[in-house]
């Protein structure tokens, strides 16, 4: 197995444990936060904050290992792209740590609150309102990098055609109306998972990609197929 087949099969990994780590923190942690005493909530299921919050840092790690994975490969194509997306894919990930100190945040002040006297009640559920709200924030501007990070790696594969031109496409589309999403989020001050079907299309297409790099991996004619000074003099 050559290193760009070994690179394939490792990026659609992370594809899919990146997906699934933020699917499963998301069923622990959101119960507990859309919950109208959500203070309280955290409070008597630290555990289920505490794992949601460990598997979101799994998230933002292997998302940023995927930009990290594909740049061997995409900087023969385009390495300004390449390198713009670890930029962007690293700026996801320290939002979304920042997003998990508001939520372990939310947890400390959930127990103070159990633990305090009425009269501090009013104080530290403002405490809690400001981290749940810097927590949407960060999420915000993680999806927002999420979207920039994407759109360049499936620019360079459109381009090099390292996969199908229908599959790199529907990334392109799919970031897009992805970072609508996030617009819409940012102008109507709403969590931009309340747009779930705009952020539909981008989560079944990265599981389609992991599939294919995992299964038929990079296609490499494109890459090898540019001629070279040498390859273009004419002999004989």
């Amino acid at each position: 197995m050559n290193s760009t087949r070994r690179t394939s099969i490792t990026t659609g990994v992370l594809f899919i444990g990146a997906t699934v780590a933020a699917l499963a923190a998301a069923q622990l942690v959101d119960p507990v936060l859309t919950d109208a005493d959500y203070l309280g909530a955290a409070a008597t299921y630290p555990l289920q904050v505490a794992g949601g919050a460990l598997l979101y840092l799994v998230a933002a790690a292997t998302s940023v290992g995927i930009a990290v994975s594909l740049y061997s490969v995409l900087k023969k194509a385009n390495a300004g792209l390449a390198l713009g997306s670890v930029v962007f894919r690293a700026m996801e990930a320290v939002m979304y740590v920042v997003a998990v100190v508001g939520l372990l945040g939310v947890l400390t002040v959930g127990q103070q609150v159990t633990a305090g006297h009425a009269a501090d009640r009013a104080s530290l559920q403002a405490v809690g309102d400001s981290l749940l709200s810097m927590r949407e924030h960060a999420t915000l501007v993680a999806v927002f990098a999420f979207s920039l990070g994407v759109l360049m790696y499936y620019a360079v594969f459109y381009q090099s055609r390292l996969v199908p031109r229908w599959l790199s496409g529907w990334g392109i589309g799919a970031a897009i109306v992805m970072m609508t999403a996030c617009l819409l989020a940012l102008f109507s001050d709403s969590d931009v998972t309340d747009y779930k079907l705009l952020i539909l299309p981008i989560f079944v297409q990265e599981m389609v990609l992991a599939v294919w790099l995992i299964v038929k991996g990079f296609s490499h004619s494109p890459l090898q197929s540019v001629p070279t000074p040498k390859d273009s003099v004419p002999t004989g």
